[in-house]
């Protein structure tokens, strides 16, 4: 039995039964590295969790906005967007957002024979930044599509797919060079355009808000040029473009997810779903949800 929880506002939240836990560790190959519990949290205020019997999972949280803290050993770290960190297993712990605060984090519990190779020497937090040849969103979908497998999986085929998917996903982050050099894509990588630039700006952020002045920051143009640049370029002013991104992103989760209408306008950076189905309808004719139900198999 996989056990799927609501609470924050967007949240979602696989829990591995035991049955399902006990059947990773027997199998040959999932015993080498298995979840047993993942979720996101998108803007998590009071978020708070103290561990005072230790678990044997490993404990990965990927913070990409807002900020937090974690305590392990007697030590606190503070979290901040665009960095992670792993809890060891065996070791109480506690773990939140600021008092005030809130945080979006990607995260997931995971043991295994490799385990610890991933997990070695991380229990400092560690920098994912942006940067031209940065890959966040590419990170991201990997954590979707082991998410959305473990949602619905029931065969050990299933299991077995979500434990290679977290080899790449962990060794995204563990050998963060080597992933970020592998791909083949020039986008945004070393590029002197900066309106390639840009755009690779926005599809790293594609769950963030951000403003003109970050992207300006980022390409380092004055308002006036990069914008007239821009929109030579692409039709579009940067924040249209920007918009027109977050809808055909959210295009691609109505179609190849079960993620509810107010689930995914977190996914692209709005908090207000109301707003999300006008832009949404503006752009593509029609709602999130006449949009969904056209994309389905016709019987």
């Amino acid at each position: 039995m996989i056990s799927k929880k609501d609470g924050f506002q967007g949240e979602r939240q696989v829990v591995l039964s035991p049955m399902l836990v006990k059947m990773q560790e027997e199998d040959p190959l999932t015993s080498s590295l298995f979840i047993t519990d993942i979720g996101y949290y998108p803007k998590a205020e009071h978020h708070h969790r103290i561990r005072e019997k230790a678990i044997n999972q490993y404990v990965l949280i990927y913070c990409v906005d807002g900020s937090g803290f974690y305590v392990v050993d007697g030590k606190r770290y503070d979290v901040t967007k665009n960095q992670y960190f792993i809890l060891p297993a065996g070791k109480p712990h506690e773990y939140g957002s600021k008092e005030g605060r809130q945080w979006t984090i990607y995260w997931l519990h995971f043991r295994g024979e490799h385990a610890p190779v991933f997990a070695e020497g991380i229990v400092k937090p560690q920098d994912i930044n942006i940067t031209t040849d940065s890959r966040i969103k590419d990170r991201l979908d990997i954590f979707e599509e082991i998410l959305n497998i473990l949602y619905t999986g029931e065969s050990i085929d299933d299991f077995r797919y979500a434990s290679s998917l977290l080899h790449h996903f962990l060794a995204s982050m563990r050998y963060l060079q080597q992933f970020r050099s592998a791909t083949t894509s020039r986008q945004g990588r070393g590029s002197a355009d900066p309106t390639e630039a840009a755009i690779h700006f926005m599809n790293e952020n594609i769950e963030n808000r951000i403003t003109l002045n970050d992207i300006l920051r980022y390409v380092g143009y004055s308002q006036s040029h990069f914008s007239a640049l821009f929109k030579k370029q692409t039709g579009n002013s940067p924040l249209a473009y920007f918009n027109k991104l977050r809808v055909e992103h959210s295009c691609r989760l109505l179609r190849q997810t079960d993620l509810r209408v107010n689930q995914i306008c977190y996914r692209i950076g709005i908090d207000d779903p109301y707003y999300f189905s006008r832009l949404f309808s503006k752009q593509m004719g029609m709602s999130p949800t006449k949009y969904r139900e056209s994309t389905l198999p016709k019987e």
